[in-house]
């Protein structure tokens, strides 16, 4: 990104907090035009700063109620882009990164309970071509979980 200046941190903020918030009742709290922030957020979703706007959905109350990472290990390392091919099939898997240390993937599962979590584990993940063993780490609760803070303003990110 080009520019990122105070506005954009201030509508940045006002957005992640309700992303719902009409752009004139932003731009009134901030005390600048209307047309100003509706220029600012299609600045941002240009460069790519905003991806989407999306709702947030609690996984518990709709009926997932095993929250888990698991560390995938490889047989070998040229098989990460096809497992994470095949991991992407899997509905459940909300989240698929490569890692380093013991694990070449690190994945976030949400299951309806834990014979749902088994039945994913040694029925789909460790039938995938490449995968040598998971590892499987039970959330029991999210204490906090917040976006990156944007107090740092970088003019040439």
């Amino acid at each position: 990104m080009s520019h990122f200046d105070y506005v954009d941190q201030q509508i940045l903020t006002y957005i992640r907090e309700d992303a719902r918030k009409p752009y004139s009742q932003i731009a009134d709290e901030l005390k600048i035009s209307n047309s100003l922030v509706h220029q600012r957020i299609k600045k941002l979703q240009q460069e790519g700063v905003i991806d989407k706007a999306a709702f947030a959905v609690d996984e518990q109350r709709i009926g997932y109620k095993t929250k888990s990472y698991v560390g995938i290990r490889l047989r070998e390392a040229r098989f990460a882009v096809s497992v994470v091919n095949e991991l992407q099939q899997i509905q459940e898997i909300v989240e698929c990164n490569y890692v380093s240390g013991n694990y070449a993937i690190f994945i976030l599962i949400f299951a309806k309970d834990n014979q749902h979590l088994r039945t994913l584990l040694y029925e789909q993940i460790h039938q995938i071509d490449g995968v040598a063993g998971t590892d499987s780490f039970i959330c029991f609760d999210t204490n906090f979980k917040r976006p990156v803070p944007l107090d740092i303003i970088q003019k040439n990110i």
